[in-house]
């Protein structure tokens, strides 16, 4: 199995300025990124940025880059763009790992690739983990998925799914039963995919959601997850997010 690994990166965030280049022991944070991504059984680890300067940062690290146009609606829309700039074929896959996700598992990037590999029935993949506390659990920041026996996501939420019928009338004071699912956002697509989802109109429960995934669901595609049990590193959103990824890597 062959498959690509892209990372958009921009320098716009509300809650991070130039987030891709924020200092991490040493090192721009994308560049950390990629060198987590680089230990897996990618062929190929590519930086698709917007600004010169991630691309300048990544270049002093041997890290590939492709620069993209800056006003790009979504992630998506801009690792569309980056396959057509790296001449990638319909069949091929490529994993989006995000960009200030310092901590990502290799082995979890090539889990997503092999999923999806495996289901030629479905259009991307996607990777999720046992949540464990109620505080998660009813957590909006947290997205929660349901799927089902062949490992097909069902539904995507902000909201605590699955919900007891008679139960939790005083709100989450517990975990159900099964087990709810926390969604990590690592997405493996086949190009030909990627390439007209951007095209897709938007779905109105994608809009109430805030959650991209679903466009393609109510679109009539299909997305298998992989059930990880290990527990993903912390991302970066924050100042305090970066703080404590700091602290980690210091230790």
């Amino acid at each position: 199995m062959s498959f690509c690994v892209l990372i958009p990166a921009r320098m716009a965030s509300s809650r991070l300025p130039d987030k891709p280049l924020a200092d991490i022991a040493g090192l721009p944070m994308v560049v950390r990124v990629a060198q987590r991504a680089k230990l897996s059984a990618a062929s190929r680890v590519v930086v698709a940025a917007d600004d010169t300067r991630i691309t300048t940062a990544c270049g002093q690290h041997d890290i590939e880059t492709v620069l993209t146009r800056s006003d790009h609606p979504s992630g998506s829309d801009r690792l569309a763009e980056a396959c057509e700039a790296l001449g990638l074929q319909d069949d091929d896959i490529v994993v989006n790992v995000q960009g200030d996700e310092p901590l990502i598992d290799p082995a979890s990037i090539d889990a997503v690739a092999q999923l999806l590999a495996q289901r030629p029935d479905c259009s991307m993949s996607t990777l999720a983990h046992a949540i464990d506390s109620v505080q998660d659990f009813a957590n909006p920041n947290v997205v929660k998925v349901v799927i089902d026996q062949a490992q097909l996501a069902l539904y995507f939420s902000r909201a605590p799914i699955p919900w007891w019928r008679d139960g939790n009338a005083q709100g989450v004071q517990s975990l159900p039963s099964p087990v709810p699912l926390r969604h990590i956002g690592i997405y493996g697509y086949r190009v030909g995919f990627l390439r007209t989802f951007p095209q897709l109109p938007p779905a109105p429960v994608e809009n109430c959601e805030a959650l991209e995934q679903l466009r393609a669901m109510w679109h009539g595609h299909k997305i298998a997850v992989h059930v990880t049990d290990k527990a993903p590193g912390p991302g970066v959103d924050t100042p305090e997010d970066l703080a404590r990824v700091r602290a980690l890597f210091k230790a």
